[in-house]
C-alpha cells in the first residue's frame, strides 16, 4: 500500500507523532547550525533520519493495516456465508416439516374415511381417542395402524422420512447458526483490530504530511548556499499549506456543485420522460433516513461477474448497491448514528461504516483518497457529509457502494430504503 492510500483525514485535521520520533528541529536550531559547518552536517543527517524514519513508519503501520483489512473482509464474508447456510438449512427443515405434516394429514383423512366406513380396527378407537393435531402426534398414532399403513405404505415413508430429515435438518440448523455467531463475532473483533491498524497507520501519514515539507525544507536551507534567509524557507512551508487547504476546498466546492447539476439535469431528464427520479439525496424524510448521494442506480443487489481493479478482483456477489455519482460527490450519513469503521479496507478502497441502533448499518465504499469527512467514532446527523466519491478498491469508475447491514449481514439496501420513504 502506497503513501495516501489509507487517506482517513481531511485537510487541516491534526496529526500525532510516531511513537518512535525523538524531537524535531525548530528553524532557530537550523539557524544555528547555519553558523558551524559541523554542527550543520549534524543537523543535516539529523533530519535525513527523521524523514526516513517517517517513511518507514508509514510503511510499516499501512502494511500491517492492509493485513489486517485482508482479515476483515475474509472474516465478514465467512460470518455472511455462515449465516446464509444457517438460513437455507432452517427453510429445508421448515419443509420438510410440513412436507410431514401434509402427509400425516393425508393418512389421517384415509384413517377418518376407514372409520365412518366400519373399519374394525381397534387402534381407530385409539387414532380418534385423543386430540392429536401435530404431525409427530398423528404419525405416531398412525404407527399403530397396520391395516392402513399396509395400504399405503409409501404416504406414511415419506411421512416419516420428511419428519426424520426436518429433525436431522434443525439439528444442522442449530450448529450452523451456533457457528455463524461464533463467525459474526470473529469478524466484529477483527473489524475493530482492522480499524485500530488503520488509525495507527493514519497518525503517522498525518505525521508524515505535516512534518514531511517543514523538514525538507529545513534541509535545503541548510544546504544553501544563497541569500535565501531561513524566514523565508519558514514562510514558504506555511504559505504552501494554505495553498493546499484552499485547493483542497475549491475542489470539492466545485465538485459538489457538479455534482448538484448532474443531479438536476437527470432530474429533468427522467420528469419529461414519465421515469422515478428518485429521493432527492441529502433531504432527509419523516422517517429519518435519506438518499445517500446523486446519479442514478448502476448496479443493483445480487449476482454479479468478477471485477478486477487497482490490484483486487471481487467474485462472491454484490452486496449493495452501485450509484454513478461523479468523482469526489458527497456521500451523506443514510440516517443518524456513530461511525464504527472509516479506512481503507482492500477491494471495498476506503471504506466507511455507520452503526445507526437496532442492529442496523449503513456503509459507504470507494471513497476517494483523503475523501472522509469524519472520522471513526464521530457521531453523525441523518444527510450529513460523510465522504466524497471515488475509484478506490476493486473499482472501475467514480461511484457510491452503498451497502445496509442488518444484524451483521449485508441486505438489499433498495427495498429497506424503500419501505422507509427513500427511492434511489
Amino acid at each position: 500500500m502506497g503513501v495516501g492510500i489509507v487517506g482517513l483525514a481531511t485537510a487541516g485535521l491534526a496529526a500525532s507523532a510516531p511513537a518512535w520520533a525523538a524531537t524535531y528541529p525548530s528553524w532557530d536550531d537550523v539557524e544555528r547550525a547555519k553558523a558551524s559547518q559541523s554542527a550543520k552536517a549534524r543537523e543535516v543527517s539529523r533530519i535525513e533520519s527523521l524523514i526516513d524514519g517517517l517513511a518507514a513508519d508509514v510503511a510499516a503501520k499501512q502494511s500491517e493495516a492492509e493485513r489486517l483489512s485482508g482479515e476483515y473482509i475474509a472474516a465478514q464474508e465467512a460470518f455472511e456465508e455462515a449465516s446464509d447456510r444457517a438460513e437455507s438449512l432452517r427453510e429445508q427443515a421448515d419443509a420438510e416439516r410440513d412436507r410431514a405434516a401434509v402427509a400425516a394429514d393425508k393418512l389421517g383423512r384415509l384413517a377418518a374415511q376407514q372409520h365412518r366406513m366400519g373399519g374394525s380396527d381397534t387402534t381407530l378407537e385409539l387414532f380418534f381417542s385423543g386430540s392429536a393435531v401435530a404431525a409427530e402426534d398423528l404419525l405416531s398414532k398412525l404407527g399403530t395402524m397396520e391395516k392402513l399403513v399396509d395400504a399405503n405404505r409409501s404416504v406414511y415413508a415419506d411421512a416419516v422420512g420428511a419428519r426424520d430429515n426436518a429433525q436431522n435438518l434443525s439439528n444442522q440448523a442449530d450448529l450452523a447458526r451456533a457457528e455463524r455467531d461464533r463467525l459474526q463475532q470473529a469478524a466484529e473483533a477483527t473489524m475493530l483490530r482492522a480499524q485500530e491498524a488503520a488509525r495507527a497507520a493514519q497518525e503517522a501519514l498525518e505525521a508524515q504530511a505535516e512534518r514531511l515539507d517543514t523538514l525538507e525544507s529545513q534541509l535545503a536551507a541548510l544546504r544553501d548556499v544563497t541569500a535565501t534567509t531561513i524566514t523565508e524557507y519558514r514562510d514558504g512551508v506555511e504559505a504552501r499549506r494554505r495553498a493546499r487547504e484552499a485547493r483542497l476546498r475549491r475542489e470539492r466546492e466545485e465538485a459538489e456543485r457538479r455534482a448538484r447539476e448532474e443531479e438536476r439535469r437527470r432530474r429533468e431528464q427522467e420528469g419529461a420522460g414519465g421515469g422515478d427520479s428518485g429521493t432527492p439525496a441529502g433531504e432527509v424524510q419523516p422517517s429519518g433516513w435519506v438518499r445517500p448521494t446523486y446519479g442514478g442506480v448502476s448496479g443493483h443487489f445480487g449476482a454479479r461477474g468478477t471485477i478486477c481493479s487497482n490490484g483486487y478482483c471481487t467474485s462472491s456477489g454484490h452486496r449493495g448497491t452501485d450509484m454513478y455519482a461523479g468523482c469526489s460527490a458527497p456521500m451523506f450519513a443514510a440516517a443518524a448514528g456513530r461511525v464504527v469503521f472509516a479506512a481503507y479496507n482492500g477491494a471495498w478502497g476506503n471504506y466507511l461504516k455507520i452503526d445507526h441502533g437496532g442492529g442496523i448499518m449503513s456503509a459507504y465504499a470507494h471513497i476517494k483518497p483523503s475523501g472522509f469527512a469524519v472520522r471513526w467514532g464521530a457521531t453523525v446527523r441523518a444527510g450529513e457529509t460523510v465522504a466524497y466519491a471515488g475509484n478506490t478498491g476493486a473499482s472501475t469508475g467514480c461511484h457510491v457502494h452503498f451497502e445496509i447491514y442488518r444484524n451483521g449481514t449485508r441486505i438489499d439496501p433498495a427495498p429497506f430504503l424503500r419501505a422507509r420513504g427513500v427511492r434511489l
